[in-house]
């Protein structure tokens, strides 16, 4: 035991939770914590150019390796500015740990300079958050914060530091071993009748279909996943956030389900007679129309979930089952006979084979899907990819096949914009040996394009390829489809509030567009810009082979859509399959 001022007490536990890197940006509110830090010879602070670039790199550091990821701001502003990468990691369960400066516990609510109510506001985007007001309660309530944070269903959880606790000294400082928080007590295990229950549907099932969402990969769970569809003959479709799960290329796999999922899944998942779902949560993105989904599964839906509240949320569920999915897999696993379906997977043959993911490939012209596709053969699919939001996302999650967990890292509840280059230098950081490819669409990347210099300062080489239309992809394709192609306020070329766009008429204007190369250039960072399909292989292995952060600029086809596509509130019956 030793007496410890707060700030040495904070770095003290980070030390003892294991933290090695953390992101953050320093200001008035923090500078005790961030002169202790500075002392550490354990923990890498990297400095991020914007707080939210600090919370979007602490949930790509997370997310990639299983661990609990660190950021730090200061107050005011700062902490606002981490909000929207809470909520993030919130939606998604992440498990991240916010610390955030406060002014002095005597000023709370003086309205003192930079002063923000951090714990009301992060209250409904956090799994918990405190405010520490005294120094006694410090070396607690950060262990609770870490242990609250990776326990049952992960979550972030904020820490607001008043100045004056992170100056007081604790005298007989001693970090606690055990936690006991009264009333938080994640279920593990899964009731045994509940679990018999499961066992006996998946016998009976004519047409089962695995359903699996990121609690499979929070949990660590694919290689129960596996197991029980080897052993059962079951096809497995994956939310966005559960690509990886199981691996995209194996037979069984239909990848990824609901909004933009393939065809394929999406017919499997309407003739179905029973989902069993495994860390997922039924979002509106799979379900569509609520009284459409999987019309020959109501009343046969196994949930399997360490979430009570996910479970009968959107759909209503006949087996639920609460704990954890690893858990609870192992259980079923030991219960569940072998089962054989050859006519259903059969049909399930068949639909892949008639329905493969497709577009225009016969032309010149250079389209985002063979970007993608061509990202994938060079590197044999190993890579860590992380994606902005929008198109680049749904193409990145179509022609890339994961056949590992964590080697896929979006913003998949919130649909963040901004969060991939970020989240990739978190990635990277995480993973210093692996590839790291940050597919990005160009209104994306310009939201946290500052973090060039974080990654190029820490000599990171993240890899970063633009996939760009000079458009707001998504939100113009769905202008395009549902509202006559008035393209109100989503051409990033041209200074116009709207325009009918046909494709000759676009072709044909004089663009505005950023010189993405030039500005890697700017930050030192390698810029390559890539015009036709020939070019696209050099530019990747080049980029893939250049030990620095490099940014493939790829000027594609402008008004490339993303399909399949199912319209947001409608069914199966309604799901576009063309080819964009």
């Amino acid at each position: 035991m030793t007496d410890k001022s707060g700030a040495e007490i904070i770095v003290d536990a980070l030390e003892q939770e294991g933290v090695n890197v953390m992101f953050g940006y320093p200001g008035g509110a923090v500078l005790d914590l961030c002169d202790a830090l500075a002392r550490s010879k354990k923990i890498k602070f990297i400095l991020v150019r914007h707080e939210q670039g600090a919370a979007h790199a602490a949930d790509g550091y997370a997310r990639s390796t299983g661990k609990v990821g660190v950021c730090l701001a200061t107050s005011g502003p700062g902490a606002t500015n981490l909000v929207t990468g809470i909520a993030t990691a919130y939606m998604d369960s992440i498990p991240i740990v916010a610390l955030t400066g406060q002014v002095p516990t005597n000023m709370i609510g003086n309205d003192a300079f930079q002063e923000a109510d951090t714990v009301g506001i992060t209250r409904p985007i956090t799994k918990h958050n405190y405010l520490v007001e005294d120094v006694e309660t410090l070396p607690r309530i950060m262990k609770e914060a870490f242990f609250i944070a990776r326990t049952g269903r992960p979550g972030p959880v904020v820490v607001d530091l008043p100045k004056d606790v992170q100056k007081a000294i604790l005298k007989n400082y001693a970090y606690p071993e055990k936690v006991d928080i009264r009333g938080y007590k994640p279920v593990n295990e899964g009731h045994p009748n509940q679990v018999e229950k499961a066992a006996r549907a998946i016998e009976k099932s004519k047409k089962p279909l695995l359903y699996c969402g990121g609690g499979v990969i929070s949990s660590n769970s694919h290689e129960e996943v596996r197991e029980l569809v080897e052993k059962c003959e079951i096809p497995v479709t994956m939310t966005l956030l559960g690509l990886g799960s199981f691996p995209g290329d194996h037979p069984l796999a239909l990848n990824m389900l609901g909004m933009h999922g393939t065809q394929y899944a999406n017919y499997a998942v309407a003739e179905t007679d029973l989902i069993i779902a495994v860390g997922a949560r039924f979002d509106d993105r799979v379900t569509g129309k609520l009284d459409e989904f999987a019309p020959n599964a109501h009343g046969h839906i196994i949930h399997i979930d360490i979430d009570s509240s996910s479970i009968s949320k959107n759909i209503p569920v006949s087996i639920p089952i609460v704990g954890n999915c690893k858990t609870v897999l192992r259980q079923l696993l030991k219960e569940v006979k072998p089962v054989k379906h050859p006519e259903w997977l059969a049909q399930v043959r068949e639909w892949k084979e008639k329905y493969p993911l497709r577009y225009k490939n016969d032309d010149s012209l250079l389209r985002p899907q063979f970007v993608v596709e061509q990202i994938y053969k060079v590197t044999k699919g190993d890579a860590i990819i992380v994606t902005e939001v929008g198109q680049n996302q749904m193409w990145a999650s179509h022609y890339f096949k994961y056949t590992k967990p964590r080697t896929f890292l979006s913003s998949g509840g919130l649909g963040t914009m901004g969060y991939g280059f970020p989240a990739a230098i978190g990635a990277q950081l995480g993973n210093p040996d692996k590839l790291v490819i940050d597919i990005a669409g160009d209104g994306s990347i310009q939201m946290n394009i500052q973090e060039l210099a974080t990654a190029v300062i820490n000599n990171l080489p993240v890899k970063i390829i633009i996939l760009n239309n000079a458009y707001l992809g998504m939100v113009r394709q769905w202008q395009e489809l549902f509202y006559n192609r008035l393209y109100a306020f989503t051409d990033l070329a041209r200074n116009i509030g709207a325009q009918h766009c046909s494709g000759d008429f676009c072709k044909n204007r004089e663009l505005y567009i950023p010189d993405f190369v030039k500005l890697a250039e700017a930050y030192n960072a390698l810029g390559i810009r890539v015009t036709s399909k020939e070019e696209v292989v050099p530019a990747l292995e080049k980029a893939f082979s250049t030990p620095r952060t490099v940014i493939v600029e790829c000027i594609v086809e402008r008004e490339e859509n993303v399909f399949p596509m199912i319209p947001s509130g409608a069914s199966v019956k309604q799901m576009m399959g063309g080819m964009a």
